[in-house]
């Protein structure tokens, strides 16, 4: 690269460690702004027993998935908010470290649907396709990672990672929730920061164009073209919502097909930001293996499920 793209090691080093700095803060303040409420507004449901009335509504649904009523809480607030606003409501619930594997696990594939799913429309998939794909991942995918945890339908020993709100006085099952939280907050204050520094090198040093030039046995197990390659390290490494701005533009100026758009789009929709997003449940104990791995499963046979559903459209076109 040349002098006047490259910075240099020393400078560059510098100028990622300021910018990473930055970055985090500013994306830890963003988190703690649904972190807090999220959490306090569970807590507060939690402790004054509403959740068990919740158990007639969606106790049976939950159940298919080896989950208790609670745990739609955390789902719901995920769905709807992101990452963290399932963390936040998860923080606060009975949960087992396997439950809390499993709520992870959805989340991880199906989160912030409503401006994801915008920023798919806009770069290549019908944003209600690109819902109905991570959602039914999510289903299916925790349904059968279940059956390996060997969860009780549903049981095990609640971990609470802010304190049992339900028991005692108000007084001090907030101060366990605020002592939790606040433990909650630094490790994930240190990993935000951590991520975001490397983050800042990969984009200073490039070494995210020149990652994709190896890409191509990676991509081609995901069912994926080369071509596509810069858009899914992308989505992959920064995610659909930090780096949506680059993937919408492009995607427009990429002149890539529909099918390759949507075949890319179904795979990133379910494995995405993969150094933040799973890191930030570890504080919770889940083992790295099921905050990794069943994502990139699931991608892949997502892709050849769609690749499936095309063949069969072309050959029903044809007999017409």
């Amino acid at each position: 690269m040349s002098k006047s793209t490259h910075p240099g090691w020393v400078p560059g080093l510098k100028t990622g460690l300021v910018d990473g700095l930055r970055r985090g803060w500013d994306g830890f303040v963003w988190m703690l702004k649904i972190l807090l409420p999220v959490s306090f507004l569970t807590f507060v449901i939690e402790w004054t027993g509403v959740l068990q009335y919740a158990d007639a509504v969606v106790g049976p649904a939950m159940a298919l998935f080896r989950l208790p009523a609670s745990a739609a809480v955390a789902l719901a607030a995920g769905l709807l908010t992101g990452i963290y606003g399932g963390i936040a409501a998860m923080s606060v619930l009975p949960l087992t470290v396997s439950q809390m594997t499993l709520v992870a696990l959805f989340l991880l594939i199906s989160h912030n649907l409503i401006q994801e799913g915008i920023i798919q429309g806009k770069s290549g998939l019908h944003p209600v396709k690109a819902t109905l794909w991570r959602l039914g991942a999510s289903v299916v995918t925790v349904w059968w990672v279940g059956f390996f945890l060997e969860l009780p339908v549903p049981g095990g020993v609640p971990v609470y990672m802010t304190g049992a709100a339900g028991t005692g006085t108000f007084g001090a099952a907030l101060s366990r929730w605020s002592a939790g939280l606040l433990r909650l907050s630094a490790v994930m204050f240190l990993i935000i920061v951590t991520l975001m520094v490397l983050l800042s090198w990969l984009k200073i040093f490039r070494l995210v164009d020149r990652t994709v030039v190896f890409l191509t046995p990676l991509l081609r197990l995901l069912g994926l073209d080369r071509n596509v390659g810069m858009l899914w390290l992308t989505a992959t490494v920064f995610g659909i919502s930090y780096g949506g701005a680059l993937i919408v533009q492009e995607a427009e100026e990429s002149g890539l097909s529909e099918q390759e758009l949507e075949r890319l789009h179904v795979s990133i929709g379910m494995h995405h930001s993969v150094i933040e997003d799973p890191a930030v449940f570890l504080p919770f104990g889940i083992h790295a293996f099921w905050l990794w791995i069943p994502r990139l499963v699931a991608a892949v046979v997502a892709v050849r499920l769609y690749d499936l559903y095309q063949r069969c459209r072309r050959k029903k076109a044809q007999e017409v």
